[in-house]
């Protein structure tokens, strides 16, 4: 845990790890009277936001919830955008990333990208391998029942050649093959928009994270409002199913 001394709330101690639902875009871009990708865009700015916010308040690790499998049903002329934008998004931010030592990591099936926003991702990734001071995860092409059903895979066929048996396979050894297992649980999850569900994400992962829901659409989520979800998790116990 790290100390927070923002502009908001001190002193609290500001979780490890901080998953976001960024939820609320679309219903931006709706009352301002402009198209989608506008909500998108604006998104990307409260994304860079929340990303300095994070840095600074010393949380080690961010995922941010950018993609779905389910995004893909959204109509063809929104997805080809929220695609053009990650690839901008990506080539424009990693000299901000190298400037403040972050690490991308993103997780997800990447294989339904084209090859070239596939190359970006990677070459970002590698550009930022060494950055210490916090890991940015963007979760793209992501579904939580995906990767616990890709984790089943993986050690099924191991068991298929013998490497394993099926009494060998245990709560700890799946957790081994999800995504992010060598990184720690988010200990908060937050959710802009005000729905209060997690939309099939992080499934395994989340299973004694602390939620709060924000009636805040995404691209105006700001200082205040990350404060302010810290703040409800500081009010938290977290008893693990204990008491």
């Amino acid at each position: 845990m790290s100390e927070l001394d923002g502009a908001g709330i001190e002193p609290v101690v500001a979780p490890d790890h901080i998953a976001i639902i960024m939820d609320g875009n679309n219903r931006w871009a709706k009352k301002k009277h402009l198209p989608s990708i506008a909500g998108h865009t604006a998104g990307a700015s409260a994304v860079r936001r929340v990303v300095e916010a994070s840095a600074k308040a010393g949380v080690k690790v961010l995922t941010l919830f950018a993609f779905s499998s389910e995004n893909w049903k959204r109509p063809k002329l929104e997805v080809d955008g929220l695609m053009a934008l990650f690839m901008r998004s990506l080539k424009k931010e990693l000299k901000r990333l190298n400037q403040h030592k972050i690490r991308l990591r993103v997780v997800g099936d990447l294989s339904g990208f084209s090859q070239g926003l596939q190359k970006q991702i990677r070459s970002v990734e590698d550009a930022t391998k060494e950055n210490d001071q916090m890991t940015l995860v963007i979760a793209a092409n992501y579904g939580g029942r995906w990767d616990i059903a890709q984790a089943a895979k993986k050690i099924a066929e191991r068991v298929a050649t013998g490497e394993l048996s099926a009494d060998d396979v245990d709560e700890t050894l799946l957790g081994e093959y999800v995504q992010l297992s060598d990184l720690p649980p988010p200990d908060l999850l937050i959710r802009t928009s005000g729905e209060e569900r997690i939309s099939n994400f992080l499934l395994w992962q989340t299973a004694y994270s602390e939620c709060v829901f924000l009636p805040v659409l995404w691209p105006d989520f700001d200082q205040q409002h990350f404060d302010e979800a810290i703040q409800t998790y500081q009010n938290r116990q977290r008893r693990y199913g204990g008491r």
